[in-house]
C-alpha cells in the first residue's frame, strides 16, 4: 500500500490528521472536567456518610448508657465501630445512597434509605451473633442505630432539597397573594407541591376546597381542606384570599363558568392551571394562565364503552366520508384506537387528505389504512370504492355546514347533503354493510335554514332504509361543534388577531357546544346503540350564549371588550336562529345504556313518495332555487324559510355588461 493510502486510510478512522484538533482537545478536557467533578462529589459523599454512620453508632452507645461510657464500653465501641461503618458503606454503595443528593430528593429515595439501613443492621447483627466473640454489641444499640442512621440521612436530604430549591421561603410571611386551590386530590396536591418548590412563588395556599364535603376538615401536606367549592367566596371572604388556582380538568365547564362569573363581582381572579398530566411531566413552569374557553366548555368526561366499541370495531372494514373535516378525521383518530382491519378515510379536499395521511400514518398500528380522493356524488368511484373495500360500518360525515352560504346556493345544499346521502347510503345497501351512521345536526329540527331542511331530509331518507335492507341505519344529531373548521371561535379568533371588531349577530342568540373529541367519541358509542332506524341524540349540556363566547376570548387575549375590541352586533343572518332544539316536540326521549346518548322516537312516518321527491330535487337543483325551497317545505312540513333575494345569474351578466359599457 502507498504510504498516501495509508495516512487517508488511518484519517478515516480518526487516527490521523484530524479534521479539528482543538475541538478534539476541547472535548477531552471537557469529560476530564466532569470526570474529576463526579469524583469529588462521591468522595464528599462517602466522607458524609462515613461521619454520619460513626457519629450516629457513638450517639446510639450514648444515648443507651445515659452518656457516662465505661472502659468496657469504650473498648467495644473501639473494637467494633470500624466494622459497622464499613458495612453500611458498602449496603450504601450497593443502594446507590450515596448518588441521592439535592433537590430530586423523594419518597422513593427515603424507601431506599430504609432499605439499607435495614439490610446493614441485620448483616452486623448476623456478624455480631455469629463471627464475634460473646455478642459485644448490646441489642438495643442496633435499634438506636438503625433509627438514628435512618433520621439522620433522611433529615439531611430533606433538608439539602429545601436548601436547593429555596422552599423553605413558601413559610416565610412576606408579600404573598393569599391563594385557595380547588381540588383536595392528587390534582391539587401536585398544584400544591409546584407552588412550594418554585422558590419565587408569588402565591399563599391558605386552604383547600373540594366537591366533596367528606374531605372538609382533612389536611393535605399541613394545609387545611376548609370547605367545599360552593363556600369558596365566603371563605376567600373569610381568609382574604385574592386567587383561585384550578388545576385542569379537576371541574367541569359549568362550575368553573360559575365561579369565574361570581369572582369578577367579587374582585377575585380565577385562574385555570396546566394539567395534572403535564406537572408530572416536569415541562411546566408555574405561571398560571388565565381561564381559556376550553375550560369554560369543559364537560363531564365522557366514559366509553371502550370493551363494546373494541368488540364493533376491532378486524372490520371502516369507512369514513368527509375525512378531511373536523368530526370525519376525529372519527378516524378514534376509530384507529381499536384497530380496524382497515380504515378507509374518504374526501375530495386534496390538501386535508395530505396532512391526515401523514397523521394517521404513523398511528394504524397494524391496521391497513387508505387515505383516498373522490366525491362521493361521484357515483361510479363510489362504487368502485365500496366494491374493493366492502367496508362493514360506514360513518358519512360529508356535508356542507354553513348555514348563510347554503340559503344563497339551496341546489348545492341539496346535492351535497341530500343526495350524496343518499348514495352513500345505497351504496352501503347494495354492497351489504353492517352499520351505517349518518352524523346529522340540531339545526334539523325545525328548520329555518336550507341547511337544516337539507339535514331533516337525509334523516328520513335513511330512516326509511330501515324495512328495505339489512343493514342497521342509525342517525346521530348534535350541535355546535367548539373549535372546528369555520366555527365561531375561529372566526372570533382571527377578529381579535386584527384588531376587531368581533362580530355577534345578537346578544341573545345561543348555541349547544360540544368538543371535538367528545363528539366523534359519543358519534362512534351511537353507532353501536342505535337499533336501525333510530335517531339517537347527543346530551349537549347547557346552551352557551355566543355574546359571552366572544367577551370571554378578548378577555383571555389581554384585551378589554368595549375599549380595546369592539362588539357588533349585526342581526341575524339568513336561516339563522336564536337558540337551537336538540328535538321535535313530538319526539318521545329514552335513555340508552350510555348516560349521554338519548333516542328520539317518533311516530311520525317518512313520505311514501320520498324517492321520487328526492328524483324531482335532484332535477330542479342546478336550475330553480325557488324549486329547491318549495320541495323542501313539501317534504318537510315543518321547514319555515327565512325568504332572502337570491341573485340570478342574468342579473349579474347585465350588471357586469353595464360598467364594461
Amino acid at each position: 500500500m502507498h504510504i498516501s493510502d495509508a495516512k487517508m486510510l488511518l484519517s478515516l478512522r480518526g487516527f490521523w490528521c484530524p479534521k479539528n484538533p482543538d475541538a478534539q482537545s476541547g472535548a477531552r478536557e471537557a469529560r476530564r472536567v466532569t470526570y474529576i467533578s463526579r469524583l469529588r462529589h462521591r468522595i464528599a459523599s462517602l466522607l458524609s456518610l462515613t461521619l454520619i454512620f460513626t457519629g450516629a453508632y457513638l450517639l446510639s452507645f450514648l444515648l443507651r448508657f445515659e452518656f457516662q461510657l465505661s472502659p468496657a464500653e469504650i473498648r467495644t465501641v473501639a473494637s467494633t465501630i470500624g466494622l459497622v461503618v464499613f458495612v453500611k458503606l458498602l449496603v450504601c454503595l450497593y443502594f446507590g445512597i450515596h448518588e441521592s443528593w439535592g433537590r430530586f430528593v423523594n419518597f422513593y429515595d427515603l424507601v431506599r434509605i430504609l432499605q439499607a439501613a435495614t439490610v446493614a443492621s441485620a448483616i452486623i447483627v448476623m456478624i455480631d451473633r455469629i463471627a464475634l466473640p460473646a455478642r459485644l454489641i448490646p441489642r438495643s444499640i442496633f435499634v438506636l442505630d438503625w433509627c438514628i442512621t435512618l433520621l439522620v440521612l433522611g433529615g439531611t436530604r430533606a433538608a439539602s432539597r429545601m436548601v436547593h430549591e429555596g422552599s423553605w421561603r413558601f413559610f416565610l410571611p412576606g408579600e404573598k397573594i393569599p391563594t385557595l386551590i380547588v381540588g383536595a386530590n392528587s390534582a391539587g396536591e401536585s398544584l400544591l407541591r409546584a407552588v412550594i418548590r418554585h422558590g419565587h412563588s408569588v402565591y399563599h395556599v391558605v386552604g383547600f376546597v373540594d366537591r366533596d364535603p367528606a374531605r372538609v376538615g382533612s389536611r393535605i401536606a399541613g394545609i387545611p381542606v376548609l370547605g367545599t367549592v360552593d363556600q369558596t367566596f365566603k371563605l376567600a371572604e373569610r381568609y382574604g384570599v385574592r386567587e383561585v388556582l384550578i388545576a385542569g380538568g379537576t371541574l367541569p365547564g359549568k362550575e368553573v363558568r360559575r365561579l369565574v362569573e361570581e369572582s369578577r363581582q367579587l374582585g377575585l381572579t380565577v385562574r385555570v392551571l396546566p394539567s395534572y398530566e403535564q406537572l408530572l411531566s416536569g415541562q411546566v413552569v408555574l405561571r398560571p394562565r388565565p381561564v381559556a374557553i376550553e375550560d369554560l366548555l369543559h364537560r363531564e368526561p365522557v366514559n366509553l364503552d371502550l370493551e363494546q366499541i373494541g368488540n364493533w370495531i376491532s378486524k372490520q372494514v371502516v369507512l369514513v366520508t368527509g375525512s378531511a373535516g373536523s368530526i370525519g378525521s376525529e372519527i378516524c383518530r378514534q376509530v384507529l384506537r381499536f384497530r380496524p382491519a382497515c380504515l378507509v378515510a374518504l374526501d375530495r379536499s386534496e390538501t386535508g387528505q395530505f396532512f391526515l395521511e401523514h397523521e394517521l400514518t404513523p398511528r394504524a398500528d397494524g391496521s391497513d389504512l387508505r387515505v383516498l380522493l373522490g366525491d362521493v356524488l361521484d357515483r361510479r368511484r363510489l362504487e368502485r370504492i365500496f366494491s374493493e373495500y366492502r367496508p362493514n360500518i360506514v360513518f358519512h360525515a360529508a356535508a356542507y355546514k354553513h348555514v348563510p352560504l347554503m340559503e344563497l346556493q339551496p341546489g348545492e345544499a341539496v346535492k351535497n347533503i341530500i343526495i350524496a346521502t343518499k348514495e352513500v347510503a345505497d351504496a352501503a345497501a347494495s354492497y351489504g354493510a353492517e352499520s351505517f351512521v349518518l352524523i346529522s345536526t340540531d339545526k334539523a329540527v325545525n328548520p329555518t335554514s336550507v341547511m337544516g331542511a337539507c339535514k331533516r331530509v337525509a334523516e328520513l331518507y335513511v330512516q326509511s332504509l330501515k324495512d328495505r335492507f339489512p343493514t342497521r341505519w342509525v342517525t346521530v344529531r348534535f350541535g355546535n361543534v367548539l373549535d372546528s373548521n369555520g366555527s365561531v371561535v375561529q372566526v372570533f379568533r382571527q377578529q381579535i388577531a386584527a384588531g376587531g371588531p368581533v362580530t355577534v349577530t345578537d346578544p341573545r342568540m345561543m348555541r349547544y357546544f360540544m368538543t371535538i373529541p367528545e363528539a366523534a367519541q359519543l358519534v362512534i358509542q351511537a353507532g353501536i346503540l342505535g337499533n336501525s332506524g333510530e335517531i339517537l341524540l347527543l346530551e349537549m349540556g347547557e346552551p352557551v350564549r355566543i355574546l359571552d363566547l366572544a367577551i370571554e376570548m378578548i378577555r383571555l387575549s389581554g384585551l378589554r371588550p368595549g375599549e380595546d375590541i369592539e362588539i357588533v352586533f349585526t342581526g341575524l343572518r339568513p336561516g339563522e336562529k336564536l337558540s337551537e332544539e336538540l328535538s321535535f316536540a313530538e319526539e318521545k326521549l329514552t335513555p340508552t345504556r350510555h348516560p349521554k346518548i338519548l333516542v328520539a322516537d317518533c311516530a311520525r312516518p317518512t313520505p311514501p313518495d320520498l324517492t321520487a321527491a328526492l328524483g324531482a330535487l335532484q332535477e330542479v337543483a342546478d336550475e330553480d332555487a325557488e324549486g329547491v325551497i318549495e320541495l323542501l317545505q313539501e317534504l318537510v312540513p315543518e321547514y319555515s324559510p327565512q325568504r332572502i333575494a337570491i341573485p340570478a345569474r342574468h342579473a349579474f351578466v347585465s350588471s357586469v355588461s353595464q360598467k364594461a359599457a
